[in-house]
């Protein structure tokens, strides 16, 4: 209302100001038309003997010349005619004679002057006339000067204003009125899903509903929801991690427990009791750490803007890490890269590419062949581990990317494939595990993975980009 009323209320006074201003100088030229009147009415009544320097005036002006140019009893009027050498012939002496001279040009086809003056202490519009007098007896020149004090003028300026004031008033209070009307109308929407959101439950993160919205704020609840959205699945997340590390931690620690317990009783040898608490903390160890890379995963993801990694780079730095376990099993391994520019965090590479191959590693037989690719074209970078494993079946295949499916519970916490396919989707990539077959009988498994290849710098502000 602010925005809407103070610019008009501003305009409103100045176009008051104005039209004040104009009405004035209207109500000015009319009355002075009366006043030249009543000038040239006292003009047409003088009488002169002698001629020029040697005439004497003469004029008789009854209170009827000047009453029938009296609009009401609320202004008086006044009158001096004097030589032009200023000596008094008849009216009101204590009117200051008129010492100016005419304007060169003049809207009347008189020699006429008007201005504002001061009359018995009452501020006073003064009309002088030049008069050329000629009789049979003489020739001279008169000087009419017809004051009227204001009070007409100005009763008149007031009603103007006021009539003004009041219509202008008018204006406002229509125009706030029309503009209170039309923002309830308009915010009504704004205020029901306001209402909405408020009565909702606790963790309701549904999508807003506003198919009466105004278009102007159909972005606005679009953009809400998108939030929304994202607050629901990082909630789901959560909740999911919450309830999934809840569940998996609890077999491995009472599976703990039980060995204490069995060792403190004796039923085991101490040296059989320590290795097989030692491999439960292992599992539990690999299981807590996949679940922490899981979350981490999903936190990458929202915070975008990853730099640009050399996916081949980062497959090298990673197979050099897990030498040791290839030597351990005697494996041929082989790698060959080429230069793969990625967009993605360095860890969500690394942490890809050490369970690709820490899971090729398990399922490669000792003394068994093991290769790493990786291939690019005009726009994806392609990873591929291949091993020479038994393959998986078509019911893993299924449920191997869903967290905890492991082929061998014993083996793994199913969490190695579960976090590959959800960096490769927070990359924008895809993973498909495919058997390797040769005269019928599966020789390996192929584990491929693609990545949008990040596109080529700008060239710098004057540099050829060829």
């Amino acid at each position: 209302m602010l925005g809407i009323l103070l610019p008009i209320g501003l305009f409103v006074f100045i176009n008051t100001v104005s039209l004040y201003r104009q009405a004035l100088d209207a109500i000015n030229v009319a009355y002075d038309r009366t006043l030249l009147a009543s000038a040239k009415s006292i003009g047409e009544l003088l009488d002169v003997q002698g001629y020029d320097e040697a005439a004497q005036l003469r004029v008789t002006v009854p209170y009827a010349a000047l009453e029938a140019f009296e609009a009401d009893n609320q202004s008086r009027m006044y009158y001096r005619v004097s030589t032009l050498g200023g000596e008094m012939v008849s009216g009101f002496a204590e009117l200051p004679v008129w010492r100016g001279t005419l304007p060169e040009r003049n809207a009347y086809a008189a020699l006429v002057h008007f201005y504002d003056a001061r009359f018995r202490d009452e501020p006073v519009r003064v009309a002088v006339l030049l008069q050329p007098v000629a009789s049979a007896n003489g020739r001279g020149m008169a000087v009419v000067q017809v004051a009227e004090t204001l009070e007409l003028r100005e009763a008149l300026a007031r009603r103007i204003l006021i009539d003004t004031l009041w219509r202008q008033a008018v204006l406002v209070a229509v125009i706030a009125l029309v503009a209170v009307v039309v923002v309830q109308r308009a915010t009504r929407p704004v205020r029901r899903i306001s209402a909405a959101l408020q009565a909702r439950p606790e963790g309701d993160l549904s999508r807003i509903e506003a198919p009466d919205a105004p278009r102007e704020l159909l972005p606005l609840v679009d953009a809400t929801n998108q939030v929304m959205e994202r607050l629901q699945h990082l909630l789901d997340h959560q909740k999911r991690f919450v309830r999934d590390t809840s569940h998996q931690l609890r077999t491995p620690l009472a599976v703990l427990k039980t060995q204490v317990q069995s060792a403190l009783r004796g039923d085991v040898q101490p040296h059989q009791a320590l290795t097989e608490i030692n491999a439960t903390v292992d599992r539990a160890t690999l299981l807590a750490n996949q679940m922490l890379a899981l979350a981490k995963v999903e936190q990458l993801r929202h915070q975008g803007d990853d730099d640009v990694t050399d996916l081949a780079a980062v497959v090298r730095a990673v197979a050099l890490d897990l030498s040791a376990l290839l030597a351990d099993k005697d494996i041929d391994f082989e790698i060959a890269t080429v230069p793969a520019p990625v967009r993605a965090h360095d860890w969500m590479l690394r942490e890809l590419t050490r369970n690709l191959l820490h899971n090729a590693i398990k399922h490669t037989p000792a003394g068994c062949s093991l290769s790493v690719r990786v291939v690019a074209d005009a726009h994806h970078a392609a990873l591929t581990v291949a091993d020479s494993g038994p393959g998986i079946s078509a019911e893993l295949r299924t449920r191997l990317f869903q967290p905890f499916s492991a082929g061998d519970v014993r083996s793994g916490s199913g969490l190695g494939l579960a976090i590959c396919h959800e960096i490769t989707a927070a990359l924008g990539g895809s993973i498909a595990l495919d058997n390797r077959e040769a005269h019928g009988r599966v020789t390996g498994l192929d584990a491929t993975v693609r990545l949008p290849l990040a596109p080529p710098p700008a060239p710098e502000p004057g540099q050829n980009p060829g």
